[in-house]
């Protein structure tokens, strides 16, 4: 069966939103016809959306997540307790950390963890920021919140190797999270559970 042939355009609009994670063809197709579709300020206030977030988001200078304030709005915060850093892989991992409440840390975000295979070595991580933040005396505890899988471990392992020299305490989030789950996965119960059984590295 020959496949539809879509105009120029339509086709360039497919192909596009075919190439956002999770979106297979047929998806982007139904959102591709929605947009087509749609009143044409739905479409102009979803460009106009992404257009203002490429242009305004950044990385925080202090802690690596995204904001469109530097630094951003946990960093600010006076009431958050500046002794405790919670490393975690990426900014949707800040987003469930904070959901369960109970965290009233600061974060610091790799984007990313370590994958000999990808080519993705310390140097690709916001690694040295992370350093830099515990030259001085002020940080009591780093809590490892890399995801429960093999670069996750290995990246926590090898961030426990620097850190634990500086005499700063080193935890790794309790097993309370199914290994190989990603964090932004996980139910605040569990996260939170996770977060207060967290185990001092050895």
């Amino acid at each position: 069966m020959k496949q539809m042939q879509y105009a120029g355009a339509v086709s360039r609009l497919i192909g596009e939103l075919a190439r956002l994670p999770g979106i297979g063809t047929k998806t982007a197709q139904r959102l591709a016809f929605f947009l087509l579709n749609a009143p044409p300020e739905v479409a102009i206030s979803l460009a106009e959306a992404i257009r203002e977030a490429r242009e305004k988001v950044g990385r925080c200078s202090v802690c690596g997540n995204l904001t469109d304030v530097d630094p951003c709005p946990v960093c600010q915060n006076e009431t958050r307790d500046k002794g405790i850093i919670c490393v975690v892989q990426d900014p949707r991992d800040v987003v469930a950390i904070e959901k369960y409440r109970g965290f009233k840390g600061v974060y610091h975000v790799l984007h990313g963890a370590l994958s000999p295979l990808e080519g993705v070595g310390p140097q690709e991580l916001n690694i040295k920021s992370l350093l830099d933040r515990l030259a001085g005396d002020s940080v009591r505890e780093v809590i490892l919140a890399t995801n429960p899988d093999v670069e996750g471990d290995a990246t926590a392992l090898y961030l426990a190797r620097l850190i634990k020299p500086l005499g700063v305490k080193v935890t790794r989030l309790a097993r309370g999270l199914p290994v190989g789950a990603h964090l932004e996965y996980a139910d605040e119960v569990t996260l939170g559970r996770a977060i207060e059984g967290r185990l001092e590295i050895e």
